[in-house]
């Protein structure tokens, strides 16, 4: 029998791919309009409901209790499976290398609260969560992440604009992966807990690894400069989202992994996309020249 999933900000990042990834998995697929759909209507008889919808920073505290209340609602009212993208924003930048489902969530900025008690919520009172956990998104096309707004825009001159630490592992995942990583734990949800928190594990790699990647994959050399913060704070008084991008700076300083072990239990024959082919989707809309690599 066809299942329905229901997702909620089918234009965004995640939603967007994810919307794919079912349709392609043979799932029916609902593409909910705030403009028009109510959400109650929208949620009858679904199995799964994607939670995509994401704010901007400066919304957070005001937006996503509300919204994130009426995902709830609908969930239970149909007794649907809700799939929430996670983040790793919980853990905080005093949390140990190498996180899981078991790390403690002890961050103490606002956003990271935000998130801890949205998750928390959804265990409460009950709700069929799946929290997908990813670091950083790489997307295929121009999205407006951290890579393709701030790191790539100038690989056509071989260089990648890197925020923080070139020596520090860091947390990426591949955005076509991660859908569909959500429809495989969609179609085991009957084996997974009540509430499972599952981190995508992707790319677990530094600047330095991404930078020789990048080279590979665009067939060119690539060299890695660090990024000035100092332009970002002379906006903060103009634009209120840079405050947050300083309150979350700390991610490219804390070296971190999402540990694989409930990913690879959960689904264990997920192909992953090679970080070079990921990397070249993620460039493909840049035009860049190809350029032999020396030998």
């Amino acid at each position: 029998m066809t299942q329905t999933v229901l997702i909620l900000g089918p234009t965004g990042r995640f939603g967007r791919h994810a919307a794919t990834a079912f349709a392609n998995a043979g799932w029916q697929v609902r593409r909910f309009d705030r403009a028009r759909d109510d959400l109650s209507e929208a949620a009858d008889g679904a199995d799964v409901i994607v939670a995509g919808w994401n704010p901007e920073y400066q919304d957070w505290a005001r937006l996503v209790p509300g919204l994130h209340a009426e995902v709830r609602r609908a969930a239970l009212a149909n007794n649907a499976t809700v799939i929430l993208p996670g983040n790793v924003y919980v853990y905080g930048p005093d949390a140990p290398f190498g996180w899981t489902a078991q790390t403690p969530h002890r961050a103490t900025n606002p956003l990271g609260r935000i998130r801890i008690e949205m998750e928390a919520t959804y265990r409460r009172e009950g709700v069929r969560t799946i929290v997908l956990r990813a670091g950083d998104f790489v997307d295929t096309e121009a999205s407006g992440n951290w890579f393709d707004k701030i790191m790539a825009p100038k690989l056509s001159k071989g260089i990648l604009t890197y925020p923080g630490r070139t020596d520090v592992p860091h947390s990426w995942a591949f955005l076509p992966d991660l859908a569909r990583a959500a429809v495989g734990l969609a179609e085991n949800r009957s084996e997974l807990a009540s509430f499972a928190d599952i981190g995508f594990p992707g790319y677990t790699i530094t600047g330095h690894e991404l930078r020789q990647a990048l080279a590979h994959a665009l067939g060119h050399p690539v060299e890695v400069r660090q990024m000035s913060w100092a332009p970002l704070h002379l906006m903060r008084p103009f634009m209120p989202v840079m405050k947050h991008l300083f309150e979350m700076r700390y991610l490219w300083n804390l070296p971190h992994r999402l540990e694989p072990t409930d990913f690879e239990t959960a689904l264990p024959n997920f192909p992953a996309t090679p970080v070079e082919a990921a990397l070249r989707q993620a460039t493909a809309h840049l035009a860049l020249p190809t350029v032999p690599l020396p030998a």
